[in-house]
């Protein structure tokens, strides 16, 4: 028989025996249980207060051989009074963003929370949640701002401020993101005191909730299509150092050598206007501008043969918004009247109406960013407002969609979005 340890108030108290078949269950509801109880903020305070003493004490008296040091360190439980592995279940259990500013508590959950085990379980056990990060800029002063929102509470999340320069010209970003390993790039852009493009690469990792400089790109650009493909970032395109420099090519970054290089160019320069990736393909297209005088020019890149071809003509026709992929699913979310939802449909090379709810035009004003994740697709207007769609299969094999709004916070009332991607964290 194994024993097991429950919760009550601030005190622990041994639990009759559990058979061992249940440990692991009881030690998951033991965590779960224990994260939303006040007696959690009172063991955080407790911790620094203990750490606070040790820091006296050793500056007090004779300062402690380093060899004993690093054995204390190593020898410190995770909470006092409770085995290791329930305190790492606990820990294990900790949602974002709260996991990172635990490891600020004491060196042994710094030490715990940033091993490479630590992320690896909480995978394993499917405890990564998806969440919206929304790049947005303020009407105003330009000042961008990147926050999370978490779909299942409504809750939302600034994150801390993103290295680049202070003058930059927030639309000339490129973003795209890996979804499942929490990585958030952030690309090229332009100065807005020179006109001048840059080639810098930012990455924010939801485990730190921390931004880091990358291996900058190849070449200088700014308004460009940027996508992940089966792991690998691709920018396409854009301006180049100077603002009218239209520029045909293409780089990739892998992730593992940390290493920009460039790949087949595009046969003709395009002015960015949206990209989907759709299996290991990155579509990329012009889309409809005002006055609408020349049909838009589209090209589709191969990752595994290295090359680009022309998009069919429905297709790029068709294409009359911002895009989003939700399984193997390519839809749109017109720009104009309504903002009706179109999905793509290859074997007819056409774009047929998505049916079911209207797209919440009143609540929602452009301009538009567009995710999707687990079925859902999720649209972030001027406002921050965000409306959630489901696109399920009706009695006829027609796809129809059901809207809900979120409404956003009234701080964010002057913001627009540039982008928005789902991470894991």
């Amino acid at each position: 028989m194994t024993r097991g340890l429950y919760f009550f108030n601030t005190q622990i108290k041994t639990a009759p025996s559990y058979p061992s078949t249940d440990y692991h269950i009881h030690c998951r509801e033991i965590s779960k249980f224990f994260l939303i109880s006040s007696w959690f903020k009172a063991l955080v305070y407790a911790k620094r207060f203990k750490d606070f003493m040790a820091v006296s004490k050793s500056s007090s008296g004779k300062q402690q051989n380093d060899r004993d040091q690093e054995y204390h360190k190593k020898s410190e439980p995770l909470i006092p009074g409770l085995p290791d592995e329930i305190a790492e279940l606990c820990l294990l259990h900790l949602p974002y963003p709260y996991q990172s500013l635990a490891r600020s508590v004491c060196c042994s959950w710094n030490r715990t929370i940033t091993d490479p085990g630590f992320l690896l379980s909480r995978r394993s056990l499917s405890l990564s949640l998806p969440y919206l990060f929304v790049f947005a800029f303020h009407n105003s002063t330009a000042r961008i701002q990147w926050q999370a929102f978490d779909p299942r509470s409504g809750r939302w999340f600034i994150l801390p401020p993103m290295s680049c320069p202070k003058s930059v010209f927030p639309p000339g970003f490129a973003c795209t993101s890996i979804p499942r390993q929490g990585q958030l790039y952030v690309l090229g852009g332009m100065r807005s005191d020179t006109q001048t493009s840059i080639n810098t690469t930012v990455v924010y990792t939801t485990s730190t909730n921390q931004w880091s400089i990358a291996s900058p790109m190849v070449t200088p650009r700014s308004f460009f299509a940027a996508g992940n493909v089966n792991g690998k970032i691709i920018a396409v395109g854009g301006s180049g150092a100077e603002y009218n420099d239209s520029i045909t090519s293409v780089e990739c970054y892998d992730t593992r050598k940390e290493t920009w290089e460039h790949v087949a160019k595009m046969r003709v320069g395009l002015a960015r206007y949206d990209s989907a990736v759709v299996g290991s393909k990155l579509y990329v297209t012009e889309g409809w501008t005002w006055p609408f005088l020349f049909s838009p020019r589209g090209s589709i890149y191969d990752l595994e043969n290295d090359t680009w071809q022309e998009m069919k003509d429905g297709m790029k026709e068709g294409w009359t918004g911002v895009s989003v992929v939700v399984g193997d699913r390519l839809f749109v979310i017109s720009e104009y009247g309504d903002c009706p939802m179109k999905v793509y449909v290859p074997d007819r090379d056409a774009w047929q109406y998505v049916g079911g709810d209207k797209f919440p035009r009143e609540a929602m004003q452009r301009p538009f960013a567009v995710s999707g994740v687990e079925g859902r697709i999720y649209v972030v207007s001027s406002g921050l407002n965000v409306a959630i769609g489901t696109p399920i299969e009706g009695q006829n094999a027609e796809l129809i969609a059901k809207w809900e709004v979120v409404a956003a916070p009234k701080g964010f009332h002057d913001f627009s979005p540039l982008s928005c991607q789902v991470l894991y964290a």
